[in-house]
């Protein structure tokens, strides 16, 4: 099986592309801003993510509006494992793919005020089926996240994007044993594939 041409996911709307597919791509990137309380998604696309791309640590794709070819969003996607707690100091792991960076361009969302719902839009048309794939490929059970522990993005996450968190002592046991030091302070939340 080989690993699907991600421009076919493209729509009438946006397309999508790996950081790395094309030296234009990194100019795109110095124009990212993300919100206020994402910088640190904003610094990861910057300063780490062509990195993480060629030491296979994760992929990283740029959404792009079709018509201007700006960069519209961008998100990274890597295989994990999330311990679960089986209770008497025993455990099991569940494969998962990790939604590890999602972030909506502030600049892109600041000039294109018609666009709506760029995250969910990028979600589902894009960031699912990637996940299902990869889960088809490598034997994955989930699609996670850290998020932000922001009460709005937790909701937003839940509520349309189909998220759920643990139970308060199966999140405790994951942020206990894997969660990284670049999602201190964030929720891990997760759906089926």
């Amino acid at each position: 099986m080989t690993a699907p041409d991600v421009s076919a996911l493209s729509t009438a709307d946006f397309s999508l592309e790996r950081l790395a597919a094309t030296p234009d791509n990194l100019a795109l990137v110095e124009s990212f801003r993300a919100a206020e309380n994402a910088k640190g998604l904003e610094r990861y696309l910057k300063d780490c993510a062509l990195r993480d791309e060629e030491t296979n640590e994760s992929r990283t794709y740029l959404v792009k509006d079709s018509v201007s070819g700006e960069l519209a969003c961008y998100f990274s996607l890597r295989a994990c494992l999330v311990p679960v707690s089986l209770g008497n100091d025993l455990f099991a792991t569940v494969p998962a793919v990790e939604l590890a960076n999602f972030a909506v361009n502030e600049t892109y969302r600041s000039r294109q005020r018609a666009v709506r719902r760029i995250g969910a839009y990028a979600f589902l048309e894009f960031v699912l089926p990637l996940a299902r794939w990869s889960a088809s490929v490598v034997g994955a059970r989930w699609l996670c996240i850290y998020a932000l522990p922001e009460k709005r993005l937790l909701a937003y996450y839940g509520e349309k994007l189909g998220f759920a968190r643990l139970s308060p002592e199966q999140e405790a046991f994951v942020h206990s044993h894997v969660k990284p030091q670049y999602d201190r302070g964030c929720i891990f939340m997760y759906q089926e594939l």
